[in-house]
């Protein structure tokens, strides 16, 4: 094999009196901003390394190309193709989705509810791709003005999260603006259809200021109604509950700050309704004459309290805190008020009577491993019909029309998986693993009924643990095509996330990330024990800082590892923290800390940053994939890591890197772009386990 070799650079830095030293670093185009937008701009060497790496992996999955077409078409399989959603409400109409068995993309549909008229797509995911001929094609939002008459929407055609927004007459199909560039995709109409409001990205693709723009007249000249000024800081836009208010949102991952103003306010003059404090993070909302605040201040797993007006904000608690419990936000109908809290990795929704003020727990399954949500069926709040639906980790989404008053419910739509899927087949349990420093790692694992507990398995061990974000144990008919063969299937509720409130994800940044990598190798440790799989034997995978958990645990106890899978990895987090130009970076400091402003951040961060603590050692098989056009990992990452990780294992095992040329972060567009990705990270799993 002509593994590609690229030229190294002597480069040293000095940070806070110590030296970095990157032979890489070359690769970091000051422009890479303008790659993401126009590959032509990508450096010549570097576009050869990605290439003939590209090649390289290409010919290893050579012998298993029937398996990755054999998994393609049995994830397929699994896929119901043609398929409608359910159906919404609207004032004048009935709007639902549908995809079809040889589309890649949804169809919007819908029909006047008295059903005089026939249906209508009015948004055809294929078409507009056509239309564009773009090999990418990612739909940002699609948005129907109230009078039903005008369809906004955002399209980025490069996986650069650029999104260029479009406004067409439905009936006519007439574009009626001129587009506008460089938007974060968002669309908001204004009630009486005059405008719409958007966020348009700034020099480093960040989402600062909100423009209202006049249907019908030139975005140049647009209005821009507000304008955040830190850097850190990025900014949303949205209509209230009761559609009395716009909010606005700008915030970063761990404090925010909100503006209002009426609907109906000509020229929009947003009113602060609460000062931004640092850590601190709420959220308002309106219905009812009453505006209700989620927010975590004097209560680390929130609470909600309401006031009755916004100028002197006398709040009372309205749902009171609960320690390691993560306090959701609120559904609002006419007499019901609904709501979801998590604790333990596991979420449970609440329904409270607006008459009585009694609140029940909504149970609607024996299973305990589920994720439950809920959703509205129609605009109109008088109604005590909402969509109830659950899933497990073996069991299809099921969805039941559930009445609030009389408990009464209704299965009207259940996942179907066309190739067949028996739940009777697979165990679903949930673990609790201590790490390092005692505390509880919940543990989610699928297997099947015949896959024997005594250490002969392979065990594919899925973890992320960043941002907040919780690992929801639901239903995916993909990883049957692990399970099936005989491949355990663990999923890590590792620190980081919010799988147990606030704290837990405290315990997992900053100058407490290692937590999460702790947390990971001890759950890895404790499956051994329990022989699930035995070292040597586990298969580690995980995407964006899924990767940056990857990449740090692989340095650290490589040993128990057979193979390691690395989608769009935050591996070379350290020199990416140090450039505040970059996209993300400025908005994650109370993530990971600021390393060029503190020393103290500095060098907790390069003790773990996984490009700079590669090791002259052994490391498992692994699979790197990438994106060119990702503006939140930036492809240099995972090419700068391969390059060094290259240089210093000492072992014969696997190095595979795989650039996608025409993507994003979340990989290729369209259906069957996704199932190609995932075909191909369980060959390579597969292969490795050796059952192919």
């Amino acid at each position: 094999m002509n593994i590609p070799k690229l030229k190294k650079v002597e480069s040293k830095k000095k940070y806070h009196e110590i030296e970095l030293s990157d032979e890489y670093s070359w690769i970091d185009q000051e422009d890479i901003l303008e790659v993401l937008k126009d590959p032509n701009k990508l450096l010549p060497e570097v576009r050869d390394y990605i290439d003939k790496y590209n090649d390289i992996t290409e010919d290893y999955f050579k012998d298993v190309k029937d398996l990755q077409k054999k998994i393609f078409k049995e994830i397929k399989s699994k896929i119901k193709l043609e398929d409608t959603s359910l159906k919404f409400k609207d004032k004048k109409y009935y709007y639902w989705t549908k995809t079809e068995k040889e589309g890649n993309y949804a169809k919007r549909i819908r029909q006047v509810i008295d059903e005089s008229k026939s249906e209508e797509v009015f948004f055809d995911g294929d078409i507009e791709k056509a239309r564009h001929k773009s090999d990418y094609f990612g739909v940002g939002t699609v948005a129907v003005s109230h009078c039903d008459n005008l369809m906004a929407y955002s399209l980025d055609l490069k996986g650069s999260e650029y999104y260029t927004i479009y406004l067409r007459d439905i009936f006519s199909e007439k574009l009626i603006t001129e587009k506008i560039d460089d938007t974060s995709g968002s669309i908001t109409f204004s009630l009486d259809d005059k405008y719409f409001f958007y966020s348009k990205l700034d020099e480093f693709h960040r989402p600062r200021k909100i423009f209202r723009h006049k249907i019908g007249s030139s975005p140049k000249n647009d209005e821009l109604i507000f304008e955040e000024k830190s850097d850190a800081f990025t900014v949303g836009i949205s209509l209230s509950s009761d559609e009395k208010f716009f909010f606005i949102t700008t915030s970063d991952h761990n404090t925010s700050e909100q503006y209002y103003f009426d609907v109906n306010e000509n020229k929009p003059k947003p009113k602060l309704i609460k000062k931004r404090k640092k850590g601190i993070i709420y959220s308002v909302n309106s219905w009812n004459g009453l505006f209700y605040c989620h927010t975590n201040e004097n209560a680390e797993d929130f609470k909600i309290e309401k006031c009755n007006d916004l100028s002197k904000q006398n709040w009372e608690i309205y749902i009171a805190p609960k320690n390691e419990t993560l306090i959701g936000g609120l559904i609002f109908l006419n007499n019901w008020i609904i709501r979801g809290e998590k604790s333990n990795a596991l979420g449970k929704l609440f329904v409270k009577n607006n008459q009585t003020e009694i609140e029940e727990e909504l149970n609607f399954t024996d299973e305990k491993v589920i994720v439950p949500s809920v959703s509205l069926i129609q605009r109109d709040r008088n109604t005590d019909l909402v969509y109830l639906s659950y899933s497990s980790p073996k069991t299809p989404n099921k969805t039941y029309l559930y009445n609030l008053k009389t408990k009464d419910k209704k299965l009207i739509k259940e996942q179907e998986i066309p190739s067949g899927h028996n739940p009777d087949d697979y165990i679903v349990e949930r673990l609790e693993c201590p790490s390092h420093d005692g505390r509880l790692v919940p543990i989610t694992i699928t297997r099947h009924k015949k896959t024997k507990i005594d250490g002969s398995a392979n065990l594919l061990l899925y973890g992320y643990g960043s941002y907040g974000s919780s690992m929801n144990p639901d239903f995916s008919s993909t990883k049957f095509s692990l399970v099936d063969r005989d491949i355990i299937w663990v999923t890590a509720h590792i620190r980081g996330g919010m799988e147990r409130g606030m704290k837990w994800w405290k315990e997992g940044k900053l100058l407490n990330k290692k937590n999460t990598f702790e947390d990971y190798i001890f759950v890895a440790k404790y499956l051994i024990e329990k022989k699930y799989s035995s070292k040597g034997k586990i298969i580690g995978m995980g995407g964006s800082a899924g990767g940056l958990l990857m990449g740090a645990v692989v340095n650290q106890s490589p040993e128990f590892f057979l193979g390691v899978i690395m989608a769009v990895p935050f591996v070379d987090s350290l020199t990416t923290n140090l450039d505040h130009s970059l996209p993300l970076t400025v908005g994650e400091f109370d993530e990971f800390g600021n390393a060029k402003d503190n020393e103290e951040h500095f060098k907790y961060i390069f003790s773990y940053a996984p490009y700079n603590n590669i090791k002259k050692m052994d490391y498992p098989h692994m699979l790197i994939t990438t994106s060119l056009s990702d503006n939140r990992v930036l492809f240099d990452e995972p090419t700068k890591f391969t390059a060094k990780l290259r240089d210093f294992k000492t072992d014969n095992n696997l190095l595979l890197l795989k650039t996608e040329m025409s993507a994003g972060h979340g990989g290729k567009s369209g259906r069957d772009g996704a199932i190609e990705e995932i075909a191909l990270d369980y060959a390579f799993a597969l292969k490795i386990s050796k059952k192919i």
